[in-house]
């Protein structure tokens, strides 16, 4: 099997089309071949090479997603969000020890001024205007040999990308080009891909999910992937239209904001010929997964990813065996165990900390051995998630270890709130939360959106999540919001939630 990006690229059909967008050509495979051999003599010539971490900022689109690839196929590609500030991105930079920035010719991003600031490169990505999508040329004022030339190798590091760091300094999670082969091909064995398969990818690529789940898991199966200029819910069923995918994979937000505007697009749901869909990076409540199948007439895949894993960790099967609702699935690609906190690993049926190992898991943080200290456990990978496996070997989540509210020694797995509130037939969209509370520590609140229409007052809520779970369960404040603070990736935010939304 193939251990780099290139490799893998290299067992699709030359002729097959690799990248598309809606109302533009495809760009095939032998196209795509030559614009990542261009683009890495280009990035040589500019001093740049193996190891070398180069930024990239661009607007979602084909253009990111095969930048994305030439640049992991001859540097380290550190994909950041366009949307960050000048301080975000002095900090990224800097943090990153970055080598250049790639920015898209005519973004008037302030990643420009920041770059120059910090003396780094600016290497100007031109989409070729008459080319299909995704072409484009490299331009750079500086001309210089770089130190590692030449095509990454396998233990080369493909990606760096920083976790989230809600609640401490992010960290730099580097995946080397086995561990992103090892994830994409576990997801095309888990959703059965090939050729034939057309994946619209609407999530970021700046992110892990966007990169592995949808582009380089689609690419890697010799399929097609159709890059969509970012999320948007009222566009969503003209791309379906224009794409004619067989599937996309989304966060759980995402699919409920498409699934609100469905019973208006009628049309397209009848011409869409999907053979899954797939939710990732976010629990998937069941109510939205069964709704998700009887709009779509497609199974829902829901999978548990995150970055250090370089996105896949376990998945529920395709039809004919089981998907269960509020699972997470099976172990699909990495071993994956339950630890207690003496280090034991605890049989089916306990609860205790999730904690992986295998080819697609990243070999330590960079830079930071206090971290690493912490990460890893006798060889295995600290998820910090909470959560058991089923008697039939499906892993369900019960919460995150951070995020767990303890509400004077009673501990609640915000989780389990969130699929009571959103049972409720007036509720879209739920997130439970802890509040600071002065004698018991923690106490549990929730914020709501409304459907369209509805009229459920907070005590009406309240009254439907007390029928159905323990008094002290019970959101002691509910608030109902036009909209839930959400992360640059779509995830709805639980911590820190409660200073957002003035309850501190």
């Amino acid at each position: 099997m193939s251990d780099t990006v290139l490799a893998l690229l290299d067992a699709a059909d030359p002729s097959a089309p690799a990248l598309g967008a809606p109302g533009r050509p495809d760009l095939s495979y032998a196209d795509l071949r030559a614009l990542i051999g261009e683009s890495g003599a280009a990035l040589n010539g500019f001093g740049l090479g193996r190891g070398d971490a180069v930024a990239i900022v661009a607007p979602n689109g084909p253009e990111m997603a095969a930048a994305f690839l030439a640049v992991a196929c001859a540097a380290t590609a550190a994909p950041l969000n366009p949307a960050y500030r000048p301080d975000e991105f002095e900090f990224y930079l800097a943090d990153l020890e970055a080598r250049a920035v790639v920015v898209q010719a005519g973004d008037d991003s302030p990643v420009r001024e920041v770059a120059g600031r910090l003396g780094l490169p600016l290497v100007e990505l031109e989409p070729r205007p008459d080319g299909p999508a995704g072409a484009f040329d490299l331009r750079c004022d500086i001309r210089a040999a770089a130190a590692r030339p030449g095509p990454a190798a396998p233990d080369d590091v493909a990606l760096v990308l920083h976790t989230s760091g809600t609640t401490s300094r992010p960290k730099i999670v580097p995946l080397s080009q086995g561990n992103v082969c090892a994830s994409a091909r576990h997801i095309g064995r888990t959703l059965a891909l090939d050729r034939h398969d057309r994946c619209l990818n609407i999530m970021p690529l700046f992110h892990i999910h966007g990169l592995i789940g949808a582009v380089l898991a689609g690419l890697a199966a010799g399929g097609a992937v159709v890059c969509a200029p970012g999320f948007n819910a009222l566009r969503f069923f003209a791309w379906l239209e224009a794409a004619r995918p067989t599937w996309y994979t989304a966060v759980p937000t995402m699919h409920q904001a498409i699934l609100a505007r469905a019973s208006r697009n009628a049309a397209a749901l009848a011409g869409a010929d999907l053979r899954f869909v797939r939710s990732s990076s976010a629990s998937l409540p069941p109510s939205v997964m069964a709704e998700l199948e009887e709009t779509f007439g497609a199974p829902v895949i829901e999978s548990y990813g995150m970055t250090e894993a370089a996105h896949q960790m376990t998945s529920n099967p395709l039809p004919p065996r089981p998907r269960k609702p509020g699972s997470v699935g099976l172990p699909a690609g990495p071993d994956v165990a339950v630890m207690d906190e003496a280090g034991a690993l605890l049989p089916p049926g306990a609860t205790g900390e999730i904690v992986i190992r295998g080819p697609n898991v990243t070999s330590g943080y960079a830079r930071n051995p206090a971290a690493n200290a912490d990460a890893y456990r006798d060889g295995w990978f600290r998820t910090g998630d909470q959560g058991l496996f089923d008697d039939d070997g499906y892993l369900r989540i019960t919460g995150r270890l951070k995020e767990i509210i303890n509400r004077g020694g009673e501990k609640i797995s915000p989780r389990e709130i969130d699929e009571v509130l959103l049972a409720h037939p007036d509720v879209a969209q739920a997130v439970a939360f802890a509040v600071p509370h002065d004698s018991l520590g923690e106490e549990v609140a929730a914020a709501v959106v409304l459907r369209p229409g509805a009229t459920a007052a907070p005590r009406d809520i309240r009254a439907h999540v007390s029928a159905r779970v323990a008094p002290f369960k019970t959101p002691r404040t509910v608030l109902i919001v036009e909209e839930i603070p959400k992360g640059p990736t779509g995830k709805l935010q639980r911590i820190g939630l409660a200073a957002k939304l003035g309850l501190t």
